[in-house]
């Protein structure tokens, strides 16, 4: 199954007007689309959604994940910030977006809802939360070998929430690529694949899904062709080996926000 993630297309379009994107009528892609941290107010949800809906000529979503803990200050701003540079907040709490976020299944404009960016207390507050009608389905983090992410992924799949990593390819940081590291292309040579299939292997292998990004036609079916290998259980690990806790999405300007997700380890 592929998986489409949109957010930044739905952006776009809704700034353009532009009338006649269609994104996902094809019968084997699950279209993942994200509500905007400007649109956490219970009242706002539903148009969002909506507007969403409109855009992609659309009926109805497969998946409609919050895209980060932090509720911002509503307008035709995205980030909208103060004098000294940092975000300016809304005065919301996730627990009451979510319950937005049900009823919008209720309401049968998305299948399924879930998160993205939440560390495991912020999960857990949403899974303990008094009268919750609809669990989280899934949890959408950066992940790759850089950023193993195990205690998450082990909170998340132990409380029945899949992961969806986004960034498995990580990318460049403080003069460090993924792509070079020597470990990752002995893999490599070693199942005459390329990196980046290895990166994703590495996911898949830890029942995660991944969202991997690319424009170039050969290589998003280079992506896809990862099934017919195996990394060894040595190879696991020492992808593993390779974390440095290194963040590439860290939105520094939003760190002062109540609900900052990075300020505990996990």
């Amino acid at each position: 199954m592929c998986c489409l993630d949109k957010i930044s297309v739905i952006h776009q379009c809704w700034k353009r007007r532009d009338p006649g994107v269609t994104l996902a009528k094809e019968p084997k892609s699950l279209l993942i689309l994200k509500l905007w941290c400007t649109y956490h107010k219970k009242s706002l949800v539903r148009p969002a959604c909506s507007k969403t809906l409109k855009a992609l000529d659309l009926e109805y979503l497969d998946l409609y994940l919050i895209h980060w803990p932090m509720g911002f200050k509503p307008g035709e701003i995205d980030v909208p910030f103060d004098r000294s540079g940092m975000v300016i907040p809304s005065n919301t709490n996730f627990l009451d977006t979510w319950e937005a976020m049900e009823d919008l299944v209720t309401a049968g404009l998305v299948k399924a809802i879930g998160v993205s960016n939440f560390n495991h207390e912020q999960l857990e507050r949403i899974l303990t939360k008094p009268n919750l009608r609809v669990r989280p389905l899934t949890n959408q983090i950066e992940c790759h070998p850089y950023l193993t992410q195990r205690n998450l992924i082990s909170f998340c799949q132990s409380r029945d929430v899949s992961v969806i990593a986004y960034q498995p390819l990580g990318g460049s940081s403080g003069g460090v690529d993924l792509m070079d590291n020597p470990v990752i292309q002995t893999i490599a040579r070693k199942h005459h694949k390329s990196p980046a299939q290895i990166l994703i292997r590495f996911q898949i292998q830890r029942n995660v899904i991944v969202v991997p990004k690319s424009v170039n036609p050969k290589r998003i079916l280079e992506n896809i062709q990862v099934f017919d290998f195996e990394l060894t259980e040595q190879d696991m690990n020492d992808l593993l080996r390779l974390n440095r806790n290194l963040r590439l999405t860290m939105f520094p300007t939003a760190e002062n926000h109540k609900d900052y997700p990075f300020h505990i380890e996990f």
